[in-house]
């Protein structure tokens, strides 16, 4: 089966072996995405940071040949739970009518201090 790999540019994809999407038959897959842009960090809310981080998604299921409406379960990770409104509706903005399967978790951190959000999502192309 036909695997093409989405990259971001990311220094790290490299050194780590991972891709920002990869699409195999219709299934597409997007790895952990932040805010992180460059060096710099896009938001210093949780808000500001998921619409980046929803824009960065699209960008990479576009590139697989998919959209949002393909997107079928986002997990979401986030360093602090009493946040979780301001993350839900920005996610909500993006998947009020499409209403993907999806998780939200706490972690301790993520891998850098100003990242307060991270997503990963999987997309069905039909």
């Amino acid at each position: 089966m036909n695997r093409q790999l989405i990259s971001s540019g990311s220094p790290w994809e490299g050194p780590v072996g991972y891709s920002r999407a990869v699409r195999v038959g219709n299934l597409v897959e997007v790895a952990g995405t932040t805010a992180m842009d460059g060096d710099m960090v896009t938001g210093t809310d949780c808000y500001t940071q998921t619409k980046r981080i929803l824009e960065k998604i699209a960008d990479a299921l576009h590139e697989a040949g998919a959209t949002m409406d393909h997107v079928v379960r986002t997990r979401i990770f986030v360093t602090d739970i009493t946040q979780w409104q301001e993350v839900g509706r920005a996610h909500g903005e993006v998947f009020k009518n499409i209403r993907p399967a999806s998780s939200m978790l706490e972690v301790r951190a993520l891998i850098d201090a100003r990242l307060l959000v991270e997503i990963e999502a999987s997309a069905v192309i039909s």
